[in-house]
């Protein structure tokens, strides 16, 4: 049986002033790995300072997808596709 638990889309600023997207079950876990380093190479480099949001998908795969889209977006539009359920990727 699958795992009903949905997926999250998530974006970090990081202390460069990047901003970093990701995927989790668990959004709060996977911050404190990026933020101890345990995270991803980029956020290894650049430990997030806080998170910006995030938004939930019923499975990894819409959620992988809205990550594929999210960083598609130019920097102005990612925290509105975060906010806006309309915005879905294709």
């Amino acid at each position: 049986m699958p795992d009903a638990r949905p997926w999250y889309l998530y974006l970090l600023q990081c202390r460069n002033g990047a901003w970093y997207a990701g995927i989790s079950t668990d959004v709060d876990a996977r911050y404190l790995a990026h933020a101890a380093g345990k995270g991803a190479r980029y956020t290894r480099a650049n430990p997030p300072v806080r998170l910006l949001g995030s938004r939930a998908f019923p499975d990894r795969a819409a959620a992988a997808r809205a990550e594929w889209a999210i960083k598609q977006l130019p920097r102005e539009r990612k925290l509105a596709f975060l906010c806006d359920p309309a915005d879905t990727p294709a």
